[in-house]
């Protein structure tokens, strides 16, 4: 019996397009969501040919690309380069996850002086050259299409790349949480509870899993459009619901890791949400070593420095 030494064909789709995933400030989150798609993603790999995603595969490219998916925060210099040139390379570019698109964790240390951040976590903070804010990514470059999210929702990332292959706008949601706990037949936390919540102006793609647990949104979607931000931040200051909450705590409210959206980070900055924090430098080496030599990792305990 004869054996069959060719692999079988892929689908007959002419000129795939060419897909990169990559990443700058972020925890690969995002891009996780992508392989756990499962049950979508061969039929993925074979609509779409992934040339740069270095959490799933050692092919690397540099470029060009028809789809760019670009997840984490613009937090170095060398990343602000770097995002510069992918734009060049890129015929659509979208941002995945709470990072790319508003922030994420990084953007929460401008709650402190940059340098204050910078020795209280690195031991020798000589050695780590960072952006005295972290942005997302369209600070810098123009940006054609966002999923929000931390993580992304996986059935949004289908949608926009079922939209690109059939050359139509993609349908993603821009309702507000409140109605996702409608639909879910949930209480409002707000009502029965008390709890601030963010739920009426954060766009909904999480199933509203934070009220489901009983505790208000944090704003993990960011804002969605038209949403007044404003209006609620009042609410929360002055309605009896919520005990009239001081204007430092509404404002930090929104300065969550979607708090660099620019609607929350106004909201932040006007109610003063934001104070500066104060932080101890990191005591892992003394201090004449980390001003004059990098961080050498002690391959036995007796070669440790004496703190």
């Amino acid at each position: 019996m004869a054996i069959a030494t060719t692999a079988p064909a892929r689908a007959a789709v002419v000129n795939r397009p060419r897909v990169g995933v990559v990443k700058f400030a972020s925890c690969d989150g995002c891009q996780l969501t992508i392989l756990d798609l499962e049950d979508e993603l061969l039929a993925l790999t074979d609509r779409f040919e992934f040339v740069e995603f270095a959490e799933a595969t050692s092919r690397r490219s540099s470029g060009p690309f028809d789809v760019l998916f670009v997840e984490g925060s613009i937090s170095s210099p060398e990343q602000a380069v770097e995002i510069a040139r992918l734009r060049a390379a890129t015929r659509t570019l979208v941002t995945i996850g709470a990072c790319a698109t508003a922030g994420g964790i990084q953007a929460l240390r401008t709650a402190a002086e940059h340098e204050a951040f910078r020795a209280a976590v690195y031991p020798s903070p000589a050695f780590v050259e960072s952006l005295a804010v972290a942005s997302p990514v369209a600070s810098y470059v123009n940006v054609d299409a966002e999923l929000r999210g931390c993580p992304i929702d996986a059935h949004q990332l289908v949608e926009l790349l079922t939209a690109v292959t059939t050359g139509r706008r993609p349908q993603l949601p821009d309702q507000a949480v409140c109605l996702e706990c409608k639909r879910r037949g949930l209480e409002c936390v707000v009502v029965t509870r008390g709890e601030p919540c963010l739920g009426p102006v954060t766009a909904t793609g999480c199933g509203a899993i934070c009220p489901g647990m009983g505790r208000g949104c944090y704003g993990c979607f960011g804002p969605r459009e038209g949403a007044n931000v404003d209006g609620l931040a009042r609410w929360f200051i002055d309605g009896p619901a919520m005990g009239e909450l001081a204007p430092g705590d509404v404002g930090r409210l929104f300065a969550g890791f979607t708090g660099a959206a620019p609607i929350f980070r106004e909201v932040t900055d006007r109610l003063e949400g934001r104070p500066l924090i104060q932080l101890q430098p990191a005591g892992a080496y003394p201090a004449e070593l980390a001003a004059h030599t990098p961080p050498r990792w002690a391959s036995d305990a007796r070669e440790t420095p004496d703190a």
